[in-house]
């Protein structure tokens, strides 16, 4: 690769999560702004669909920071930022569903959640791992230690792959039962699958850059064998 493609190629590892981060802002900003004719906080919101599926021991919890929301499932607690917590907004009502559509993964044991559960560790091990085994390897002329380099990346790699349909599924249950508990009306649909989406767009930013960090690393491993 010339030097003026590789300076592309970074530049587009940083632009693409930047501007998938500044979609996230701007839409949540915009439709944070905008009351559900239910008039619910995140938390009634979350807590109504969970009691409607029977997740009477799933807990919800205020938490610190902004846009921090997330399901911690070995607690079984729906944590929420705080603006989403007590928000009646469009946005607070998305992203509360979308984190009680993981818990509901989690009842209904949903097979990629489990996966990329029994994956986290591997995962861990090779975003620790990975780098350091690859430029090693570079920097000694030991191209077996880029090889153990890139097979710890591909296992962080697979597990951004496997949480895109965990995402999705999560946003897709949670568009449904929006509508299904009267949270949103058939106008306020549009609004919210914006919400959902422009959060989506990290999980998809964040799998391109790792998948296209990979195929870099296996080109150039492969290069330097047929040197």
């Amino acid at each position: 690769m010339s030097l003026g493609g590789y300076l592309i190629y970074i530049a587009l590892l940083l632009i693409i999560p930047l501007w998938a981060q500044s979609k996230v802002k701007s839409t949540y900003k915009k439709y944070s702004r905008v009351a559900t004719s239910s008039a619910m906080t995140g938390a009634q919101v979350a807590r109504k669909i969970l009691d409607d599926n029977g997740l009477f021991d799933v807990h919800i919890e205020e938490t610190r920071g902004k846009l921090s929301d997330h399901y911690d499932p070995r607690k079984k607690v729906v944590r929420l930022s705080s603006e989403n917590y007590h928000g009646h907004s469009m946005a607070a009502s998305a992203i509360a569903a979308h984190e009680v559509g993981h818990a509901i993964q989690d009842a209904e044991a949903y097979a990629f959640l489990r996966f990329r559960h029994a994956l986290v560790p591997i995962a861990n091990l090779g975003s620790n791992m990975s780098f350091f085994l690859i430029f090693a390897g570079i920097i000694f002329g030991m191209m077996n230690l880029v090889l153990f380099g890139i097979v710890f990346m591909s296992a962080a790699v697979l597990f951004q792959l496997v949480t895109l349909p965990v995402e999705f599924n999560a946003s897709n249950r949670a568009m449904a039962q929006l509508v299904s508990t009267g949270t949103i009306r058939n106008n306020e649909e549009r609004e919210t699958k914006k919400v959902l989406n422009a959060a989506a767009l990290t999980y998809v930013a964040a799998a391109l850059v790792a998948v296209a960090e990979l195929v870099r690393f296996i080109l150039m491993y492969v290069a330097a064998n047929n040197d």
